[in-house]
């Protein structure tokens, strides 16, 4: 997540979804968190019943909105305009947290006289170069110095418009020298003055015109979070994929971290922002990452043209202050992991082993490659794109396209079954007898019937009991890649050729048990806590060393099986423990539940205020102490300054609270690090009937467009045929169906609840293109036509957008040919474009048209 990542040094979630019950406001924003996370909401409601404000901002009314004190409707997209109307009324009106935004944020800094901001480049930064379609971000570093993404932002230079991580990171500077600052707040090129000028034209009036927000209902937000935010009151953000999934998703987070760094909310109880997961291990998928780019704990793939040896890696993705100082220990410990006893300093710890990228290699331009036939087989494991992805249509059309293809799941889902029943064969575009994928579906195992951890929202690891036997040939994933690889290794033995060794030298021994020989999951769960020098587990990522005496399978998660006891595991009952609940399950990094805890404190280690205290520094025990362990160096003082020759942590001083940024700060522009901008900027959607009103810029410069047939882009306001699509529709999510629906839509009582594939349109719409309440509409793009249920609500509203009427049109996501609940599926609607940080698919908001009756059936003549 880089805007969390890029802004305060991890790519996690601030805090943890107990102490929303300590906000004093709190703004629910691209989430139906009542119906998406319902467990995680009940402290949400605590909240409420203590007196705190809860503010739900969607284009939809929802149960989330029925249950806030206050809904606010937004047209879909248009978030940036209002969270910088929000950043706007901050400033000028004085009511940022000055103390914090002095001494905790990178407000001061002076940023290099080359820089220009999009107020004066009509929506672009300085650095855009057009023939390559990306950014050079020299302008936009730091006065007199370079400022590197330290997590792979170096390699292959990401200064040139490359993502080359996903987030989960901070960053460095160059010799890890002061940066040139301003703590009056009055230097024309400091921070905080950027921030006043970039940000001046979002007015309440702007908010009005672009969001279809009355402009006193915007300051009744606005004012709700500045009154609740300072030395006696925090105020929270939640946001889920309604945020994400724009071409614009990184900047939309970056823009709530803005605000968070300047009300003072990042690190304190009651405060934060809560990335709300889409399932119960999504964190724990980027963690232990099924990503291309990065290694376990965030870690940098290695780049084929990038990296001659170890010592290089380290050099270019390290920092020379702050944790991520210590890249060497980390990747050396995870090679030594991997790696065992052939891993020695003589060879690099076998570094060479690692696979190489070469540019990028997403799944959406996977997918692409496979319709030019240049991709032979995939595995899907747990996913179902046939109906979950962007333009499902064209996935099904792709793995047509494949030799092979290995489906793993917990039933034969539209993916598995794509070659004799999906849209395509019953149009006749596909044929089953000429399509010559050979498809292996191979039954998975649920949660039930395996051991194994989760790690939540809130960076929290919970291990689960395997309750029953897997029926028949279902298997766990630990199962299928622990014999695959078993297997693999089987029939490489004796081969003497150098591309097999990383797979035959691999530590593949672990403890198997019952009639299939299933792995133990708690073995695999010490070697990724690791292991020191006498085998024991390690307590601490600050154990891990880059000698080769540690070895650790994930840095951030080392401290999970400390003492040989399975952290995870733990479950003491609430009334047993303190409101923060250490002993249940085991949080990283180290156990602590809101990091940046440091910032709970002032500069000089004392609580801002009784109310809202955390952690402080005890004089007496010349110690960190609190209710949470202290994210900081136990010992450091805060009037710490480091010497001349610190690095890593001992660069960062003893009142800079962001131990993961190289400055130690919480950063309101981002010289470094993203891919499309140091500030977040109102762009308009991909597809959107209107043009932007700040710049002739209409859409993110930078986002990843793929024009080709399938995937053609529908013509915006203003150019020809705009008026074919004058609707806006958004995707979303239900509490009866998972997802792509294959947790969901096989349970009968699940598919009772909701059985049909449907869209919402408010009365005025259903008046305007005679839908009626019950009945069937079609749904058309230029990808594709699908067919709903009518739902008239008055939960859908029209809104006054540039002076006109706009309708919205909301499509849960969840159906497809399979199952006993089916329907279209609505991702056959989108585009495949991508924002440009990390390849996230834009399904939130694009452009449509809706009529009454079903659309066309069978086979097209």
């Amino acid at each position: 997540m880089p805007g969390l990542g890029t802004s305060f040094g991890r790519g996690g979630a601030t805090t943890f979804q107990q102490d929303l019950q300590n906000s004093d406001c709190i703004v629910i924003m691209g989430s139906n968190m009542a119906e998406c996370h319902p467990v995680g909401y009940q402290w949400v409601m605590e909240a409420r019943e203590r007196g705190a404000r809860v503010i739900h901002i969607d284009p939809r009314y929802t149960r989330t909105s029925a249950t806030a004190t206050d809904y606010v409707r937004i047209r879909a997209g248009s978030d940036i305009a209002f969270l910088g109307g929000i950043v706007n009324y901050i400033l000028e009106n004085g009511r940022e947290f000055r103390d914090y935004v002095v001494n905790y944020t990178n407000a001061p800094v002076i940023v290099d006289e080359g820089f220009q901001d999009t107020e004066e480049l009509d929506g672009f930064f300085s650095g855009w170069q057009a023939e390559k379609g990306n950014y050079d971000n020299s302008t936009w570093q730091y006065a007199g110095m370079a400022v590197h993404g330290s997590a792979g932002q170096r390699e292959m230079g990401a200064n040139q418009g490359e993502a080359a991580g996903h987030g989960g990171h901070g960053a460095s500077l160059q010799h890890g020298e002061p940066p040139e600052e301003d703590p009056t707040l009055e230097h024309p090129r400091c921070v905080f003055q950027l921030l006043r000028r970039h940000y001046a034209r979002y007015t309440p009036e702007f908010v009005e015109q672009v969001c279809g927000v009355p402009r006193e209902q915007f300051r009744m937000v606005a004012k709700a979070l500045c009154d609740n935010s300072g030395r006696e009151r925090t105020s929270a953000f939640c946001y889920a994929v309604g945020w994400t999934q724009h071409t614009v998703g990184v900047q939309y987070i970056r823009a709530a971290a803005i605000v968070q760094l300047l009300l003072g909310n990042i690190g304190r109880p009651g405060g934060g922002i809560l990335a709300l997961r889409g399932h119960a291990s999504i964190q724990g998928s980027t963690d232990i990452p099924t990503l291309y780019n990065i290694l376990p704990g965030y870690i940098p793939m290695p780049h084929a043209h990038a990296h001659q040896g170890l010592d290089d890696f380290v050099e270019m993705n390290s920092a020379a202050s702050g944790f991520w100082g210590n890249m060497g220990a980390y990747t050396v410990s995870l090679l030594k992991a991997w790696w065992g006893a052939h891993a020695t300093a003589e060879n690099d710890f076998c570094f060479d082993y690692l696979p190489r990228i070469t540019g990028d290699h997403s799944i959406y331009q996977t997918v692409l490659d496979m319709l030019e036939g240049k991709v032979k087989g995939m595995l899907v494991v747990g996913e179902n794109p046939a109906v979950g992805s962007a333009n499902s249509g064209l996935h099904r059309k792709a793995m047509a396209k494949l030799d092979w293809l290995v489906v793993r799941d917990l039933v034969e889902v539209e993916t598995a079954a794509f070659w004799y029943d999906s849209p395509e064969v019953r149009r006749g575009e596909l044929r089953s007898e000429e399509i010559g994928t050979e498809v292996f579906f191979l039954p998975a195992s649920a949660h039930t019937e395996k051991d194994g951890s989760f790690t939540n929202t809130q960076r929290l690891l919970q291990w689960h009991h395997k309750a029953v036997d897997p029926d028949g040939d279902c298997r766990s994933e630990l199962w299928f890649y622990y014999h695959l690889g078993r297997i693999i290794r089987q029939k490489l033995e004796g081969s003497e050729e150098e591309r097999d060794r990383p797979v035959l030298e691999l530590q593949w021994h672990y403890p198997t048990s019952g009639q299939h020989e299933e792995p133990s999951a708690d073995a695999v769960l010490r070697e990724i806590n690791g292991t020191g020098p006498d085998g024991a587990a390690l307590s601490a990522y600050l154990e891990l060393k880059d000698d080769g005496s540690t070895a650790c399978g994930c840095w951030i998660y080392c401290g999970c099986y400390a003492d040989e006891v399975n952290q995870p595991a733990r479950r003491k009952p609430a009334s047993e423990q303190t409101w923060v609940a250490p002993e249940w399950g085991w949080a990283w990094p180290a156990n602590r539940r809101i990091i940046y805890n440091r910032a709970s404190a002032d500069p000089d280690g004392k609580p801002w205020s009784e109310r809202k205290r955390y952690v402080w520094w005890d004089e007496e025990e010349g110690k960190w102490t609190g209710e949470d362990v202290p994210d900081f160096q136990p010992d450091k003082r805060p009037d710490y300054v480091p010497p001349d020759d610190a690095r890593a942590q001992d660069a960062i001083k003893g009142n800079h609270p962001f131990i993961m940024q190289a400055d130690g700060r919480g950063w309101l522009f981002v010289p470094s690090g993203l891919v499309d901008g140091p500030l977040p900027t109102h762009y308009e959607p991909h597809e959107s009937p209107f043009t932007n009103r700040l710049y002739g810029q209409r859409g993110n410069p930078a986002r990843q467009i793929f024009e080709r047939p399938g995937n053609h882009t529908q013509p915006t306001d203003g150019q020809p045929g705009s008026d074919r699509f004058p609707f806006v529709m958004t995707t979303y999510r239900l509490t009866e169906h998972h997802t792509a629906g294959g947790m969901s839509r096989f349970v009968p009582y699940l598919s009772e609840l909701q059985p049909e594939m449907f869209c919402e349109v408010s009365p005025e719409l259903a008046r305007e293109r005679s839908l009626v309440n019950g009945g069937w509409a079609t749904i058309a793009t230029e990808r594709a036509a699908i067919e709903a249920r009518v739902l008239v609500t008055d939960r859908m509203q029209p809104l006054r957008v540039h002076g006109r009427v706009v309708h919205q049109v909301g499509l849960p996501y969840h159906w497809g040919s399979r199952g006993l609940a089916r329907g279209d599926s609505a991702n056959d609607l989108f585009p495949i474009v991508l924002d440009p940080n990390v390849h996230i698919q834009e399904v939130k908001a694009a452009t449509c048209d809706i009529r009454p009756g079903r659309s066309p059936r069978g086979a097209v003549s």
